[in-house]
């Protein structure tokens, strides 16, 4: 926020008052978003009680409409997304994080701290007083479990295999694993590792922080950009020499491949890059066997279409350059496969598995690669559970939250039922927060990630 100016700063509530006329005035969403979103559907009750009783939104209700956005990406408008974002800057500006805000945004932070004494944070809230006086410190709903912190996280596990020293060879993969899988669930990012080593591809665990989804969500602006700024070095350092950039978590692939290029291509660095003219526009074609540009006029576009504000002062063209090199672990797999590289030979498993493809991994549009993985595995049936707007409503760190935990599970129990209708051995996801939320919703299904399926099947 630093890097607008003072006189063109908005308020948080002008912003989110801004996000609710004109999402009324399309009505599309009223109808599209109406069982897969909570923030939609309160958008209208407050639209509604406003045209037929004359009640506006209170500050409050605004307030807590913002709070229900989890950044699916669901919702087909991304300036409405980017406007949501924005008002909680703005509010953020105005009045300042409350404690437990800062607690559950910075998972780095908090995986770190427990990372250093897990044995005495497991000990310590196991206690029942313990554990609730924890929860009302930081926010957390007493009805929501807390996971139990391993005993040595993917980190320095990574660190103590060497990992973190550059393979002398290409082709070799370096691994983002993202704060879920490097501090709560390190058997995923270890089975990642594993599986790559199995198809003879070396691994790198470079430098990492948080992708900075978690922050941005909360709109803690300035620990975002951090972190990013530091994530686009590290990373593309990796790229540059030769690695190839991949992540197990759907939600740091949404961020990096999806958030952060939005309006990259509109900035004026990548407009100068494309050499385009006075008065022109130049976007880059999009679609399988397609390149060049597409040219709009500047005078009729150019004030509509803007770089995102939430990643001002972030070099457009390095967020386009990691949002091209980075993928998704399953899409990798599955490009080795197609280059006949993927050792197929997998133990049988005689398994009934639900799977569920989370909302961050469909928007990226790579298809299911986990299901197609998942096939080589003799014996497995793989049932597919959920379509393309059902949501587990866990919305990441949100659904810890007091206020948002019961609207999270109510959101998230019509694919429970889906699931539990489905009646499968064990739940599938290739997302840990999806896990958290059918751990918490279905307690007596194991979840896995499909990379420990496979690692399982390889018997590493």
């Amino acid at each position: 926020m630093e890097n607008e100016p003072k006189e063109e700063r908005p308020s948080a509530h002008s912003l989110i008052r801004g996000v609710v006329d004109a999402c009324a005035d399309c009505d599309i969403c009223r109808f599209l978003m109406e069982d897969c979103c909570l923030f939609f559907p309160e958008l209208y009750r407050l639209y509604d009680r406003e045209r037929e009783q004359g009640v506006p939104p209170a500050v409050e209700e605004l307030d807590r409409l913002a709070d229900m956005c989890t950044l699916c990406g669901l919702c087909p408008c991304a300036n409405i997304r980017t406007d949501i974002i924005r008002s909680k800057r703005a509010r953020a500006h105005e009045r300042g994080f409350p404690i437990g805000v800062r607690l559950l945004a910075d998972v780095q932070g908090a995986g770190r701290l427990g990372g250093r004494f897990p044995k005495l944070i497991n000990t310590v809230l196991q206690v029942d007083p313990a554990a609730k006086a924890a929860k009302r410190f930081a926010g957390i709903s007493q009805k929501r479990n807390l996971p139990k912190l391993p005993a040595e996280d993917f980190f320095s596990w990574a660190k103590r295999k060497n990992l973190t020293q550059k393979p002398d060879r290409v082709p070799a993969a370096a691994y983002f694993a993202g704060c879920t899988a490097g501090y709560l669930f390190p058997g995923v990012a270890k089975a990642a590792v594993k599986i790559l080593e199995k198809n003879g591809l070396p691994v790198y665990v470079p430098r990492q922080q948080c992708c900075g989804m978690p922050t941005l969500l909360e709109g803690m602006e300035s620990l975002m950009r951090t972190r990013v700024q530091k994530n686009l070095s590290f990373l593309l350092e990796a790229a540059d020499a030769g690695f190839d950039l991949v992540t197990t978590c759907p939600t740091c692939g949404f961020f990096m491949k999806i958030l952060l290029r939005e309006g990259a291509h509109y900035s004026q660095a990548y407009q100068d890059a494309a050499g385009a003219g006075a008065n022109e526009i130049r976007l880059p074609r999009t679609g399988s066997g397609k390149d060049g540009h597409t040219f709009l006029q500047k005078s009729i576009y150019g004030k509509i279409l803007r770089d995102n504000p939430n990643f001002t002062g972030i070099d457009p063209l390095a967020r386009i350059r990691l949002s091209e090199a980075l993928l998704d672990m399953g899409e990798y797999l599955m490009r080795i496969h197609r280059e006949g590289r993927f050792d197929t030979n997998l133990g049988r498993r005689d398994q009934r598995l639900a799977y569920f493809a989370p909302c961050h991994q469909r928007q990226q549009n790579i298809g299911s690669p986990y299901e197609e993985l998942l096939g080589f595995v003799p014996g497995l049936e793989i049932l597919r559970i959920g379509g393309s707007m059902d949501c587990c409503g866990m919305g990441g760190s949100l659904g810890f939250k007091k206020h948002f935990h019961d609207a999270s599970v109510r959101l998230g129990q019509p694919l429970a039922e889906k699931i539990k209708g489905a009646s499968p051995e064990a739940i599938v996801t290739d997302c840990l927060s999806c896990r958290l939320q059918f751990q918490h919703l279905l307690p007596s299904l194991p979840v896995f990630h499909p990379l420990e399926i496979i690692a399982a099947a390889y018997k590493l």
